[in-house]
């Protein structure tokens, strides 16, 4: 990656080869060729009755100015599509630095205990060999600090890292060899040989229970008596759900390439929070936050696996051991040993309906597997607290305490696993009624928010319903479980609701400059992990500006820029989109004090004037013009530059906020082997205004295939004598492959929601959730057998 412009600070180790980025930036549209934005907004037009998705309601606030530009709503190619598929996107483990060594770890084969004999000599004395780090000879560095209190603390956990002799899960990083080729510091790694003193250790769900569970107070909710509606209600389900451990598996295995330069430390990082980062190493290592900088331009994937972990501290301290760069990649064992994933769910969830189907109770407790030290709660309760209206309601998460590696967060936590028992339930309260599941989910539709009574922003998920049960072909779906067959197949098709809170984070900031030839940068310490953030916000910031999008560069991902916004929550564009508008504001203000008495907008204010066709108009009076361009030629200006911090995030607190799906799914279920198929999905979501088609649809279908894996086939197997993970690779860890993929049709309501930046909301999780419960209720309809336990495998259904 070349050196970050107005950073002031180098971003390569002196020697490293310069990335050509020309084709991430200005002029990459023109592949799209003369058609123009009005072309590429006319071949999409979304659900039928609709209309364009780029256009928005009146009320949504801060929209471009220049109605119609078309650039929100375009099905634009992702910008940096050419430089990926070239090759030419340089990862975290890609940098080729001067003088640089290899990393090769070696894990702990205990839950619990103690570092015995640490023999490396055999290490020592192989080829390539540089340098060997363990807690004899690490420096001395102070604790990660986990997500909390601290606005910029990214941690997985608080342990200390190779600072004793201590084993606190089996898998734990135990000791560093640098060498000079990967596959030396691996051979390396090999020779060295550890023994311990074995403590005893919790390592089964069923021994952490029985050492009693601890409430998560903050998900504790009653109003009225459940358990009494419950125990009275006409129709009721009461049932246990479970769901199994899960690990992350980022196409791009976590990696870092690190580098000192005298006390300043330079960070190539794959990464969801680099600023973040930079204060946590800064922290841990005992050195100035203005010391560090962490860069992370491209990362393959991350789901909330990416924010600050252990490999970063090594390789940091490894290099400044041996004065010289290092690149430290995990293997995929080594992913699953340090990172984490979901975390073990046995939930209660219990609904009591009346005849008519009205809900009069809701009760969603249980318990989830934890580590002391873990920031991240798996909140399955989450997803029923403004769910469905309710005559009663409880929830309750209980924290069961084991000795292993801290889950982490994984898209959607909680709300994921959770959404499985509660859309379960409620297909099982339909049946119970002989009503159709659809309708019963729009019957007991809330008015308000069921948890606060709070007034809902915009919720329109019965019309994605609507629309879903249209497009899907519902209405031929046979109510009676087992009654559709193909030969061997049984054919069953089912549905459930998505749902995920809505987001925009406090620290959203952006530095925007405005040249003299009419272009325009915007510097944000933001992430693409995948998502399109770089395209989507090139096409927010052309709207706000009047601009097309070749004249925009959108840079991100350095810790050097602006702003302190996690890739978290599916809050990034709703949290950048607020940012940008507030840099525009500032932008038009700082332009009128540049106008002169000759220029048609002299004696004008910014409430006046707004942006249109590359420059500003006023507002009733476009003939009234004049282009970025002339206004900084005229005051003999060659840029101009704002920087901008959006207002509070109150909508969150004024109003109930989510995104919501309907989630149609159709499988097959052969009779004879148990094997299932999914054989069509719909996923018809209410999101508010979707800023990219091709960008969202990519993002819907990611997550759907993601719970398709949660449904039928992930499973993180512990050996509950030892800890160990027994099938740390994906060849015995199953996800989804394209064989298993079907065709995944999406649409969307496209209604802007009136409270949010831009009219959106966001989606990067939306469609992990309900779509498991989707494929369990699929499975009922097909063979008449409820499946309650994640993931669904042939001897559950045989």
């Amino acid at each position: 990656m070349s050196n970050v412009e107005g950073s002031g600070r180098p971003t390569q180790h002196e020697g490293a080869a310069q990335q050509d980025t020309s084709l991430t930036r200005r002029g990459v549209l023109g592949i799209f060729g003369a058609a123009g934005a009005g072309a590429l907004v006319s071949t999409f037009t979304g659900p039928p009755g609709v209309g364009p998705v780029s256009l928005v309601s009146e009320a949504a606030p801060e929209v471009s100015v220049q109605r119609g530009s078309g650039w929100v709503g375009a099905a634009l190619s992702r910008i940096d599509g050419p430089l990926k598929v070239r090759g030419m996107a340089r990862f975290a483990a890609e940098f080729a630095l001067d003088d640089m060594v290899y990393a090769a770890l070696v894990f702990s084969t205990i839950a619990k205990g103690r570092i015995a004999t640490l023999d490396t000599g055999a290490a020592e004395a192989a080829p390539g060999f540089v340098l060997v780090m363990t807690h004899r000879n690490a420096p001395r560095m102070q604790p990660m600090v986990p997500f909390g209190p601290n606005e910029k603390a990214a941690g997985n956990d608080n342990l200390p890292i190779m600072q004793d002799d201590r084993v606190r899960w089996n898998g734990q990083p135990i000791a560093v060899v640098l060498a000079e080729t990967q596959e030396q510091a691996d051979h390396a790694a090999s020779l060295i040989r550890v023994t311990y003193e074995a403590e005893p250790a919790t390592t089964s769900f069923a021994q952490a229970k029985a050492n009693g569970t601890e409430s998560a107070v903050y998900f504790h909710h009653e109003i009225g008596d459940a358990e009494a509606e419950l125990a009275a209600a006409a129709v009721s389900v009461d049932a246990t759900y479970r769901t199994q451990y899960q690990n992350h598996n980022a196409i791009e295995p976590h990696a870092v390439t690190v580098a000192w330069h005298g006390d300043e430390l330079v960070v190539h990082d794959a990464s969801q929070s680099v600023v973040h980062n930079a204060w946590s190493l800064a922290h841990i290592l005992g050195i100035e936050e203005r010391q560090v900088h962490v860069t992370s331009p491209y990362v393959g994937g991350a789901f909330g696996g990416k924010f600050m972990g252990s490999h970063q501290v090594l390789a940091a301290a490894a290099a400044r051991l041996a004065g010289r760069p290092v690149r430290l990649t995990l293997s995929r064992e080594g992913v699953y040993q340090m990172v984490g994933g979901r975390a073990f769910t046995e939930q209660r969830m219990a609904i009591g309906a009346r005849r008519d189907g009205r809900f009069d109770a809701i009760i969603h407790t249980g318990t989830a597997t934890h580590t002391r030290d873990s920031p991240h709660p798996e909140a399955f309760p989450f997803v029923s607290l403004s769910a469905y209206a309710t005559g009663s309601l409880k929830t309750d998460l209980q924290w069961a305490f084991l000795d292993q590696v801290a889950n982490a967060a994984m898209r959607a936590p909680g709300e994921a696993v959770g959404s499985f028992a509660l859309e379960s339930a409620v297909d099982e309260v339909a049946v119970a009624l002989g009503m159709d599941p659809i309708e019963l989910r729009i019957r007991n539709e809330p008015k308000t928010d069921p948890l606060n009574g709070a007034e809902f922003s915009s919720r329109n998920v019965v019309k994605a319903w609507r629309d879903g049960a249209e497009r899907f072909g519902w209405a031929k779906r046979n109510p009676i479980p087992g009654a559709v067959r193909k030969g061997e197949w049984l054919v069953g098709m089912g549905c459930g609701t998505a749902s995920h809170i809505y987001n925009r984070e406090n620290g959203g900031a952006a530095r925007l400059t405005l040249t003299s030839d009419g272009t325009v940068t915007v510097d944000i310490a933001t992430h693409d992990a995948g998502m399109g953030t770089e395209t989507a916000q090139t096409q927010i910031i052309a709207e706000n500006l009047a601009l097309h999008p070749d004249q925009v560069e959108f840079r991100l991902a350095d810790s050097a820029m602006p702003g302190l916004v996690a890739g978290r929550g599916s809050s990034q564009t709703t949290t950048v989109a607020g940012t940008v508008v507030e840099a525009k504001k500032m932008l038009v203000a700082e332009l009128l004090t540049l106008i002169r008495a000759d220029s048609p907008l002299a004696g004008l204010t910014a409430q006046q004037v707004g942006p249109r066709n590359a420059g500003l108009a006023k507002l009733d009076d476009p003939t009234r013009h004049e282009t970025y361009t002339a206004i900084l030629t005229r005051a003999k200006r060659d840029k101009v530059t704002v920087e901008a911090s959006p207002d509070e995030p109150t909508e969150m607190n004024e109003r109930s906020m989510h995104s919501y799906g309907a989630m149609f799914c159709e499988v097959r279920v052969n009779a004879v082997t148990g094997e299932t198929r999914v054989s069509r999905m719909l996923g018809s979501m209410d999101c508010g205004r979707v800023i990219n088609p091709k960008t969202a649809a990519s993002q819907f279908r990611g997550g759907m295939i993601m719970a398709m894996g949660l449904a039928l086939t992930e499973h993180t197997h512990y050996d509950e004598r030892t800890g160990r993970i027994m099938n740390p690779s994906l060849a015995e860890y199953h996800i989804p492959v394209h064989l298993d993929v079907p065709e995944i049709d999406v649409i969307w309501t496209g209604i802007p929601d009136p409270h949010a930046p831009m009219g959106a909301r966001g989606i990067g999780e939306l469609s992990v959730t309900g779509t498991a419960a989707a494929i369990a209720n699929a499975i009922y309809n097909a063979t008449g057998k409820r499946i309650r336990e994640l993931p669904i495998t042939l001897d559950k259904l045989m």
